[in-house]
């Protein structure tokens, strides 16, 4: 089963951790990680089973794998990327995953999951410096410019205002009324709210 066909809050509870993959739900009494606050299996509650080294870095990489909405295929490539980048590996990784073009859509507030961003990439509702592009990996530039294509503009108009009075992200400008979202620049580890130890997720990796 791939990722986009999972039960969402399964795998919330499987984390032990809220990964928002039902938007705003996860903010409410109907979030299924506060009703039932163990692992999902048959037999019911049953305490967690203490991890070995290898078992905490292997669920800390899957944990970053299902916020992002990514397969490991893509997640090993982004190691391998970011290994060979000058910078903190660790932290040049969650920079490429956050520049995906579906991450920077729903972090613009255009989309309400990840899930759906890489929707609504897909059916070619988007255009990167007026050109567009229908790939969830592609991997916006700062400067880039996206917008929405014009005949997928009235689609949109629910989103944008469901999602304006949400905080936005600061190192992406985002002007709605002239279609316009701006990456100014890359965030940093602080500015990323992924919940995982992402060094954990590089010691899984280069073992």
């Amino acid at each position: 089963m791939g990722l986009s066909n999972r039960p969402v809050c399964k795998m919330c509870r499987r984390e032990g951790t809220k990964l928002y993959l039902k938007s705003d739900r996860c903010d409410t009494a109907k979030c299924s990680l506060e009703r039932r606050k163990y692992i999902p299996g048959q037999h019911g509650p049953v305490s967690r089973i203490k991890l070995s080294e290898y078992g905490i870095r292997l669920r800390e990489k899957q944990k970053m794998k299902r916020f992002f909405n990514i397969s490991e295929a893509q997640s090993r490539r982004y190691y391998d990327i970011a290994s060979n980048m000058h910078g903190d590996t660790g932290e040049e990784m969650l920079q490429l995953m956050e520049r995906r073009l579906d991450n920077v859509i729903f972090r613009c507030g255009l989309s309400d999951t990840r899930k759906q961003s890489r929707l609504l990439v897909n059916h070619g509702h988007f255009l990167v410096n007026g050109k567009k592009v229908d790939i969830p990996a592609y991997l916006v530039k700062v400067n880039d410019i996206l917008s929405i294509r014009e005949r997928s503009t009235k689609s949109f108009e629910s989103l944008i205002i469901k999602n304006e009075k949400k905080q936005s992200v600061t190192w992406i400008e985002s002007d709605s009324k002239a279609n316009k979202y701006k990456l100014v620049r890359v965030p940093s580890r602080e500015e990323m709210d992924v919940p995982v130890n992402v060094q954990f997720i590089v010691e899984y990796y280069s073992r």
